[in-house]
């Protein structure tokens, strides 16, 4: 599932990126008054950096509006710049959708309310489990390769998009994800990307106890997958959907009787794939490799 993200939206968003990227006023306005106030500091952007903890280059992507800036930055920015409480006022009227591929976009609106969301993925790691080094190195990969401005935008849409696995949102959200073993034995973007990717998804298996990741190993003779990526969301009135993506497109799915059979399939898909436990395992053996 690529999660239509202009050039890896969920998954992999079609890297090479369909639809236009929705710009977005706020983000730019935000990182204009997170520059204003530094400057008035008078912090150049790597001393900013350190006392966020943010490479420069991160300050430097909030700052010009690319990237959709994570509650951590807002908290240590706000402590940074005087805690006049500005920077948390603003952080909530952001908009959560730069970068999202116009096709994607009712999918993306239906998880910030979701309480299930499923997900088999058998080509990238899903977005929402990425790295943003795999992000990039996904956003490479795809002809035709983006610029470093719509590089910036497509990752800071990726990573705005992870703000859907917290635990404290209200009811919050129950995620399964099976991925194949292929897409981690792949090493996109190389050994260190794919460490970092490994350390991720375990330092997440740790801490969210409401994600639920399962590996499928690479032999499997009988697999109910083969049809391709799928993803099953059910909304707070306990309705369900479905979104299955290619290349360039993507379909919202409400048939019940479409539903009904891909949740059959996703069934199967659990039942055929590593436990949670054994998955864990695996990706421990795997970044413990040289």
């Amino acid at each position: 599932m690529v999660e239509g993200t202009v050039g890896t939206g969920g998954a992999g968003a079609g890297a090479g990126g369909s639809g236009e990227p929705e710009s977005s006023d706020s983000l730019r306005t935000f990182g204009a008054v997170v520059q204003g106030l530094r400057e008035h500091a008078g912090l150049s952007r790597e001393e900013f950096g350190e006392l966020v903890r943010y490479s420069r280059h991160t300050v430097a992507s909030v700052e010009l509006g690319r990237r959709m800036p994570d509650p951590a930055f807002v908290e240590r920015a706000e402590e940074a710049l005087g805690n006049m409480g500005a920077l948390r006022r603003a952080a909530g009227c952001l908009a959560r959708q730069p970068g999202l591929a116009a096709w994607f976009r009712q999918w993306a609106r239906m998880e910030t309310s979701a309480i299930s969301l499923y997900t088999y993925e058998c080509r990238v790691m899903p977005g929402l489990l990425q790295s943003e080094a795999y992000a990039r190195a996904v956003s490479l990969s795809v002809p035709p390769i983006p610029d470093d401005e719509q590089l910036e935008e497509r990752i800071s849409a990726r990573l705005a998009r992870q703000e859907l696995l917290s635990t404290r949102r209200k009811p919050p959200c129950a995620f399964s994800f099976i991925v194949e073993q292929a897409v981690l034995e792949r090493h996109t973007g190389g050994d260190d990307v794919t460490h970092e990717l490994l350390d991720r998804l375990l330092d997440m298996s740790d801490r969210h106890w409401n994600v639920e990741l399962q590996v499928m190993p690479l032999r499997q003779p009988v697999h109910a997958g083969l049809d391709g990526p799928v993803q099953l969301l059910e909304t707070p009135e306990n309705q369900w959907f479905a979104y299955s993506e290619g290349q360039k497109n993507g379909r919202l799915i409400s048939d019940r009787k479409e539903i009904s059979v891909l949740h059959q399939r996703y069934a199967k898909l659990r039942s055929q794939a590593l436990t949670p436990e054994d998955s864990r395992s695996l990706l421990t053996r795997m970044r413990g490799a040289p």
